[in-house]
């Protein structure tokens, strides 16, 4: 009696359970970091790098440390190593 109550419910657990479809998973996108020296307080600064936007970028931002304002030029290489060179506004 008892090992046919077994398969019973051996039968109903595989019945019950589905098979889940396969995720395709995504590549993650490289996290790109680049160093620039402040020309004011002479502070080295990690600024993150969104390679979405280009190989070539040029844009804005104070300087975290002094609150400079610099305009930043960000240059990827094909390899995708990210250089950038700090200017003042």
């Amino acid at each position: 009696m008892g090992s046919s109550c077994t398969g019973q419910r051996a039968t109903l657990l595989g019945a019950m359970a589905k098979k889940r479809p396969k995720r395709r998973r995504r590549k993650p996108i490289a996290a790109l970091e680049a160093t620039y020296i402040c020309d004011s307080c002479g502070e080295e600064i990690v600024v993150p790098v969104d390679i979405s936007g280009g190989a070539h970028q040029d844009y804005v931002e104070d300087c975290p440390v002094c609150c400079h304002p610099m305009t930043l030029h960000v240059d990827i290489d094909p390899d995708g190593e990210a250089r950038i060179e700090g200017q003042h506004e």
